[in-house]
């Protein structure tokens, strides 16, 4: 049954497939054509530096005197090619050794038929011909270069390159005699096998850009027939994954299909290869032919890569981003466009190297341009870094509230130059990232409970007993308080102030919400004030109090009461200090309710 579904599925991809054949087949044919007579109009100096790679030294101005170009063994190959490929025969005997009256009788003739064989039987990379008068001593001899084989027969034979002496231009190079020697015999052989022979001679004689219109009706036929092979690879290829994903249980997404299109330009290009290998293209066209399938094919798989990082980081920032981690997706985000433009890069700098430009001066000019760059834009990149620290490091997250120094509110973006705060004014506060990185940063959300933390100051005169009192009634409090954590709950007679006695509250209320820690507070104040009140003393006023009148200053009967809970504490050995005992705060903790019941809001009701 899956096998069936795939089958039907990649049926139905055919006849899409075949829909996109016939403008894919004209894009991709007009993409060859113009590239072809482009690299065509090359002048001679052009192709010499494009083919040589940029790898040697440039020979020197006194070498360069030789018209013909045959100071190099590179300046020799492509100078006969290009003469030859134009026709004009009697220019390309001068690259020949032989005598000058076998030159002038038999060297047209035989250059021509040494053209045939560079096109058809030539073996060998003319990017590694020498640039140099002094040749490549790993080609050969000092005395010659071999530059490749004629491979039409068994054994080859090799084609070798020779210096020669030239009164008007010094040392030159050419086809060795022994190399021109076998030639009349490889042609025949060639001659006997030839295609030619059997196709219409207007389509052999009549020649383009350098190749019969039989090779380039080839080329063109074999345009449609690479596309529908490596759309059908690609369709092959898509049936092992909708199977993994069905017996995965996991749903068919439409990213394969963004992934299909670089796929069949690379495929597609490949099988072009292996086609135009059976047409034995001659040897310049052949040189143009290769590198088109080589931009292609990288064109193809650096595509390829752009669609496989973008949907990557998707699918991590889009898990990033689940889980709660939005600063970890936002730098997702930014690697996104990074891998991106780096992978750009790469691609335009391989397509530069495959059409044979100099990588060395091209990068070393990338290196300066990047160091002046990373000068003048200095504090852009200082921002930059400062916004990746920050977001890799997760300190803050849109919707936090958060101290910045002397300034407060809350993050309303994280970019990749700046953090934008809404501070308490309502004012739009701009962060540079890079200051950001170097600040003290204070996140008030992520706090997992409040301090509360008072200092209640008594009047002086208020007795021991009364203070213990105090401090008994209010520890209890802390401890029987649901919002309030008990374990670390304290309050302790702290120091004797002018006129008044300080006791210090140390505790956590038990909430994360600004709004539900103000009620709890409010409501916790309320009843160490009841407990005051209770108590028969209270607060101390900030300034001394002169009693004129006949009032003693505190509640007479209220104050006796404290006096003789406390004694009634020391009687029964329960007096509550340094602290209760470990069984009274255990019965103590969560004992009041809270909100209380006459609260308008309910006990089971949440706070605003």
């Amino acid at each position: 049954m899956d096998l069936a579904v795939a089958a039907s599925t990649v049926a139905g991809r055919g006849r899409h497939a075949f829909h996109l054949l016939g403008t894919s087949m004209k894009k991709l044919a007009l993409l060859v054509l113009v590239i072809s007579i482009s690299l065509h109009g090359l002048t001679a100096q052009s192709v010499t530096s494009l083919l040589k790679g940029g790898t040697q030294p440039q020979e020197p101005t006194s070498a360069s005197a030789d018209p013909l170009g045959r100071n190099t063994p590179s300046g020799t190959v492509l100078g006969f090619l290009q003469s030859a490929q134009a026709g004009n025969y009697k220019t390309a005997a001068d690259y020949l050794q032989m005598t000058a009256a076998r030159r002038q009788s038999q060297g047209a003739d035989l250059a021509e038929k040494l053209k045939v064989l560079m096109d058809r039987t030539f073996v060998g990379s003319l990017r590694r011909l020498s640039t140099t008068s002094e040749g490549n001593p790993e080609s050969g001899a000092p005395d010659q270069q071999t530059i490749g084989m004629f491979s039409n027969g068994d054994p080859d034979v090799p084609v070798v390159l020779v210096p020669a002496g030239n009164p008007n231009s010094g040392k030159i190079w050419l086809f060795s005699s022994e190399t021109l020697s076998k030639v009349p015999e490889l042609y025949d052989n060639l001659e006997a096998h030839q295609v030619e022979n059997k196709l219409p001679q207007s389509l052999v004689r009549n020649v383009f850009l350098g190749m019969p219109l039989w090779q380039w009706l080839a080329l063109f036929a074999a345009i449609p027939l690479a596309l529908a092979i490596g759309w059908a690879v690609v369709l092959l290829l898509a049936i092992p994954r909708r199977l993994w994903l069905k017996f995965r249980h996991r749903p068919n997404l439409h990213s394969y299909s963004r992934m299909s299109r670089p796929l069949l330009v690379i495929f597609s290009a490949l099988t072009h290869r292996v086609i135009g290998a059976y047409l034995r293209l001659p040897l310049l066209p052949r040189v143009y032919y290769y590198r088109i399938i080589g931009v292609l094919v990288s064109i193809g798989f650096f595509w390829f890569l752009l669609h496989a990082a973008g949907l990557t980081m998707q699918r991590m920032r889009m898990r990033a981003v689940s889980a709660g981690r939005t600063g970890t997706g936002t730098l997702m985000a930014l690697g996104e466009r990074l891998i991106k433009a780096l992978v750009v890069i790469v691609a335009i700098l391989a397509t530069l190297g495959i059409l044979g430009f100099n990588l060395t001066t091209v990068l070393a000019g990338l290196g300066i341009g990047g160091i002046a760059i990373a000068f003048a834009a200095q504090k852009t990149l200082e921002n930059l870094f400062g916004g990746i620290s920050v977001l890799a490091d997760e300190v803050i997250r849109v919707g936090d509230f958060c101290r910045f120094g002397d300034r407060v509110g809350n993050v309303e973006d994280i970019s990749l130059r700046s953090t934008r705060i809404r501070t308490l004014e309502r004012t739009e506060l701009s962060i540079p990232n890079g200051a950001l990185a170097t600040m003290n940063i204070e996140n008030f959300t992520r706090r997992d409970k409040f301090l509360f933390n008072p200092t209640l100051v008594m009047r002086s005169e208020t007795s021991a007993d009364q203070l213990r009192y105090l401090l008994a009634e209010i520890r209890r409090l802390l401890y029987e308080h649901p919002k309030v954590e008990s374990d670390s709950a304290r309050i302790r007679f702290a120091s004797f102030d002018n006129s008044a006695l300080s006791l210090e509250i140390f505790s956590y209320i038990l909430t994360r919400e600004m709004g539900e820690f103000a009620a709890i507070r409010e409501d916790v104040l309320l009843r160490i004030m009841d407990i005051v009140e209770k108590s028969g003393c209270g607060f101390a006023a900030p300034s001394q109090t002169i009693y004129i009148t006949r009032d003693s200053g505190l509640h007479r009967e209220k104050s006796q009461a404290a006096e003789q809970q406390v004694q009634q504490w020391r009687d029964q050995n329960k007096l509550p200090f340094p602290d209760f005992a470990s069984a009274d705060k255990a019965a103590f903790r969560g004992s009041i309710v809270y909100p209380q019941p006459e609260s308008a809001i309910g006990k089971n009701q949440q706070l605003p």
